[in-house]
């Protein structure tokens, strides 16, 4: 009868032990689909990580300029093209407005 129990905690052992090593297996690949240990060298490493963020940060800022430099010189087109339409109040705001900012660009104070 000691046998039959023996065997019984031996298959429940095992089935245990499969069960944790296939969790085990699912942690594992769920470490390396995050790249934890990439992370942890980065980590260890300070001036690396000191370096990757300042070129992140010049490459943002540049982006931004140009974006916002974009945006602003499509900005001034529209209203050139707004002011050259010659509306009664708003045409003459405009021309106003394209006007500093062309003295503004040139250097001269309005």
């Amino acid at each position: 009868m000691t046998e039959v129990n023996d065997e019984q905690d031996l298959k429940r052992v095992r089935h245990s032990l499969d069960a944790l090593e296939k969790r085990l297996q699912k942690v594992v690949i769920e470490m390396e689909r995050s790249q934890i240990a990439d992370y942890v060298t980065l980590l260890n490493r300070p001036f690396s990580l000191m370096w990757r963020n300042l070129l992140g940060g010049t490459s943002r800022g540049i982006g931004i300029a140009i974006g916002f430099t974009f945006f602003a010189a499509t900005i001034l087109y529209v209203l050139q093209l707004l002011g050259a339409l010659n509306l009664p109040i708003i045409g003459d705001y405009i021309a106003d407005i394209v006007r500093i900012v062309q003295h503004q660009l040139e250097g001269k104070t309005y």
